[in-house]
């Protein structure tokens, strides 16, 4: 929900937390680390914790993080939403059509040639399984986060999300097996059809319940609410990092150069994707506050999921699972960067 005092053209003020987000994140991934390495034990069993290999702690965190925002949501104004349908368009084109391929040939560029002579041989196959992995699950509950940041439409966020797992439940296992070139791949549904109900269905249902029972005693009983469990979601992201680097500590440090090297890949992953959703975005005439969300959603990775699936198909430890953390590792940093690019370049996006 919007006050009234708000001015819709203008990014939403920084507070002193969010501008040393970059500080936290580090931190918090320098902390986690550390506990992987000082307390193997204890975090793997951590990890261990899960149904259906969602690990069950990341996805407390995932609800902490995305119910405030998901209560900001006002079901009334989604008639919007449907005059959003190039924003749409943009989503599914650059998430489906080109992003799991784009990501697949960087793999096979960076991993399999030019990085090979200097990565271990006989895990080559899992780094590129796990930056396929990456590639084929676009970004559900982080999304909410960046797109809060640069002030993108609320219904607009949770509409594409919504519609972006459903394409993922059907398209997420035959991309990864032909990107994998395994026609029979044990791919886990129930881990799949489990992260959609507990990162969007069930959130969602909580968040709405809670912002009806809230509006039925004013709309100042939500604002203040709201204003209350906003440093939640904040918060929850930082004790996610921390959680999911526990799980590869004793890896992080150990292959500090085979890190760098999969880093890369990830990296110009990501800027393509993000250049190429923004200008599509703009050369169609996409509102800014639409084309932000629209952006971020593909150059970002659900890589809760990434790494769950990591873990299921290939272990703990595999080169996989590692090469998806070392995804998280690039995306917080970067992802932080280009929100900070979306707001500051609002002016020249709108000068078309």
């Amino acid at each position: 929900m919007q006050s009234s005092t708000d001015d819709p053209s203008q990014p939403l003020p920084m507070g002193r937390f969010e501008r040393y987000l970059t500080l936290w994140v580090a931190l918090c991934i320098a902390l986690g680390t550390l506990l992987g390495v000082l307390l193997p034990a204890p975090m793997q069993a951590l990890g261990s914790l899960s149904i259906a290999n969602v690990n069950l702690p990341v996805g407390l965190l995932i609800w902490v993080m995305i119910i405030p925002m998901l209560m900001k949501v006002d079901f009334a104004a989604l008639g919007e939403v449907r005059q959003q349908t190039r924003g749409i368009a943009i989503t599914l084109l650059v998430n489906w059509a080109v992003k799991p391929f784009s990501m697949a040939l960087f793999a096979w560029l960076f991993i399999r040639h030019l990085f090979a002579g200097w990565l271990p041989a006989e895990q080559l196959d899992y780094y590129v399984a796990g930056l396929i992995l990456l590639g084929a699950a676009p970004c559900t509950a982080m999304v909410f986060v960046w797109s809060n940041l640069c002030r993108g439409n609320p219904q607009f966020t949770l509409s594409q999300v919504a519609l972006n797992d459903a394409v993922m439940v059907i398209a997420f296992a035959p991309i990864v097996a032909l990107l994998l070139g395994v026609s029979d791949i044990v791919v886990p549904w129930d881990t799949l059809l489990l992260s959609v109900g507990l990162y969007i269905v069930l959130p969602l249902a909580i968040a709405q319940t809670a912002r009806y029972l809230l509006l039925r005693r004013g709309p100042a009983a939500l604002e203040q609410a709201l204003s209350a469990i906003a440093p939640l979601s904040m918060g929850a992201l930082l004790a996610t990092l921390v959680l999911l680097f526990s799980f590869q500590g004793e890896a992080l440090v150990q292959q500090p150069l085979v890190i760098a090297l999969l880093a890369i890949p990830i990296l110009l992953q990501t800027l393509f994707i993000a250049a190429l959703g923004y200008g599509l975005n703009r050369r169609f005439g996409v509102r800014h506050d639409v084309a932000a969300p629209s952006t971020l959603i593909g150059a970002s990775n659900f890589f809760e999921l990434a790494v769950a699936v990591a873990i299921a198909l290939y272990g703990f430890n595999s080169g996989a699972a590692l090469a998806t953390v070392v995804g998280v590792l690039i995306e917080v940093p970067l992802m932080l960067w280009l929100v900070g690019m979306i707001n500051r370049s609002r002016p020249w996006y709108e000068s078309r």
